[in-house]
């Protein structure tokens, strides 16, 4: 069986939240479709994963702060980040005046 779509279809103008859709996955790979315009993550949350998360911006801009060194990473078209398991990060910003596109590929950090 297989199954089709487009990265870019559906995406609403009015986004009152983030948006997370999972495209695909097994018990050891989860790949996921995030888009974003202006949000940030709630002050004082980090994500703290238990797995490896590998990002790609694919379209807009966006801003992470990882915790260990309290570093930002601006991404922004193209720009891809691996955050192995157990990285404490947070989104900072996301471009309020467009929509901010991730493929996320969330996999298991034991094998």
């Amino acid at each position: 069986m297989s199954d089709t779509g487009h990265i870019f279809a559906d995406i609403s103008q009015a986004l009152p939240q983030e948006i997370f859709e999972e495209l695909a996955g097994n018990a050891s790979c989860r790949i996921e479709r995030i888009i974003s315009k202006g949000h940030a993550s709630p002050p004082d949350f980090w994500y703290d994963q238990q797995t490896h998360e590998w990002v790609i911006v694919l379209k807009g801009r966006a801003r992470l702060r990882l915790a260990a060194d309290d570093r930002v990473v601006e991404l922004g078209m193209g720009d891809y980040l691996l955050l192995p398991a157990g990285c404490r990060h947070r989104v900072d910003w996301t471009d309020p005046d467009q929509e901010t596109v991730w493929l996320a590929v969330h996999f298991d950090a034991s094998g």
